[in-house]
């Protein structure tokens, strides 16, 4: 299992008592108006025939504009909410900028978002424990910023070079090598205990989890943060480091207009993981030129895009574990069968491991029902996977509300993608703080930028790998015995 978070206490970064004391003056704005910083009395909408999703997000786009005008503090802080990837770049970043920052994150397990490890006991008799990456399955580098952090992360020891063979497998076992030019990596005990490492030891930083942050509150200057009507505090800038229904529904009423129209142009993925424990080994292709695959990327069949075996990929030295494979659909066929990811009903689980176990067979060259059945399953429907468009900017950030906006959807659908992200919207808002807030419109970013479609695999990214047909002949492997 992946070691304990020990987490400071959660508490608010000041009192609200100690803010109203010392802040009685400064106020939220609407823009166009003026006032003691709440918003203008509405009195509530009624319900009228023909309500439709366009009308709701018509009335979001049509917020009233929060504008704050008053002095940011000496000792600012900033809420993150999010704690995946970018988020956690977020708050480090900030940390190393002397900004304090607090991160919010829904994780039951852990942190990380979608770098996700599940770990189950095998069952009585079998001495060891199941090991599944589940989301996020390797990550390479290519921009010199995230190569540094990757080497401190080696130097720590939580991410090595994952140098099993990878490659392209076509609907009857046709495999293609991917080439080793560009360095492949994976967590050494999985992606969640790095994601839960990524955070430096630090003061500066606090992490309050589970929570869901349900609604932003402008009030006297700073953001309120609420969990179903509990306070979370008050906070001088608010990061979203998440996306999807979550985020619009977060975001509908808050005030902030501009990244509301943003984020409710991101249009995002849907994609099923099966994952499955084997007894005996998978009859993967291999020959003496290449060796046994680890990991492919799968071609031509409609329900699977990926496969991995974690034991091969995690525990190479070790021999006699039984064989855990993560497999994942297509983005298409996460869409045709998607269902809500928090109550999937049984008969659909039950289908979607069908389907994927016969692209298994399928991929594989291998005949149909012939393929072991596995004696552990588990279907997870990430159904906000990856991100289709993006407005191509390292971050999103509106000074007027003070709230800014980091992942890996604003460049590309990577690790690398979410870290620089997080890490560029901290040291925008650290320089929006040194700058005393004159003329901040100067530091308005991603706010009107149109958004254009990602290129990628179905599982996301890979910045420097090479995934073109090598310039070696292709193999047709036959199953090992």
């Amino acid at each position: 299992m992946p070691p304990p978070l020990l987490l400071p206490a959660p508490r608010c970064p000041r009192s609200a008592t100690a803010l109203a004391a010392s802040r009685f003056a400064a106020a939220a704005t609407v823009s166009g108006r003026g006032g003691s910083g709440a918003r203008p009395t509405r009195p509530p909408p009624r319900r009228r025939r023909g309500f439709s999703r366009q009308s709701a997000i018509k009335k979001s786009f049509n917020q009233e504009q929060v504008v704050f005008s008053t002095p940011v503090p000496p000792d600012p802080t900033v809420a993150v909410i999010g704690g995946g990837a970018s988020g956690l770049a977020c708050a480090s970043a900030l940390a190393a900028r002397g900004v304090r920052g607090v991160v919010f994150d829904t994780g039951m397990h852990g942190l990380g978002g979608r770098m996700a490890t599940r770990a189950v006991a095998a069952g009585e008799g079998q001495g060891q424990q199941l090991v599944f990456d589940h989301a996020a399955q390797f990550f390479t580098a290519s921009d010199e910023r995230f190569k540094r952090v990757v080497d401190e992360w080696i130097d720590k020891g939580l991410v090595r070079k994952w140098r099993g063979l990878i490659g392209e497998l076509e609907a009857g076992g046709h495999f293609r090598p991917i080439p080793f030019s560009t360095p492949r990596y994976i967590g050494v005990n999985g992606m969640r205990p790095l994601a839960d490492a990524i955070l430096p030891e630090s003061d500066l930083i606090e992490i309050v989890r589970p929570c869901w942050i349900s609604k932003l509150e402008p009030f006297n200057g700073l953001w309120r943060l609420f969990e179903n009507e509990k306070p979370h505090g008050q906070y001088d800038a608010i990061v979203i480091a998440h996306n999807g229904k979550c985020a619009n529904r977060l975001l509908s009423t808050s005030g902030l207009p501009l990244l509301t129209r943003q984020m409710k142009r991101l249009q995002l993925s849907s994609v099923w993981a099966l994952l499955a424990a084997f007894q005996d080994p998978l009859p993967i292709p291999q020959t003496d030129s290449y060796g046994t695959l680890e990991g492919a990327f799968v071609k031509d069949v409609d329900s699977l895009s990926w496969m991995a075996n974690n034991s091969r990929k995690l525990f190479p030295l070790q021999t006699g574990r039984l064989e855990c494979w993560t497999f994942f659909s297509t983005a298409a066929y996460g869409k045709r069968n998607k269902v809500p990811q928090e109550n999937i009903p049984k008969v659909t689980a039950e289908k979607i491991k069908e389907d994927m176990l016969q692209g298994v067979e399928l991929a594989l060259g291998l005949s149909r029902g012939s393929l072991q059945q596995p004696f552990y399953t588990r279907v997870q429907l990430w159904g906000a996977a990856l991100p289709i468009n993006t407005p191509g900017v390292p971050c999103i950030f509106d000074p007027q509300g003070r709230a800014g906006i980091c992942g890996d959807w604003l460049t590309g659908s990577s690790i690398e993608a979410a870290v620089l992200s997080g890490m560029a919207l901290a040291n925008h808002i650290a320089d929006y703080f040194a700058s005393s807030s004159e003329q901040p419109e100067e530091f308005a970013i991603g706010l009107h930028e149109n958004l254009n479609q990602v290129e990628g695999h179905d599982i996301g990214q890979f910045p420097g790998l090479e995934t073109q047909k090598p310039q070696i002949a292709e193999a047709q492997l036959t199953p090992s015995t």
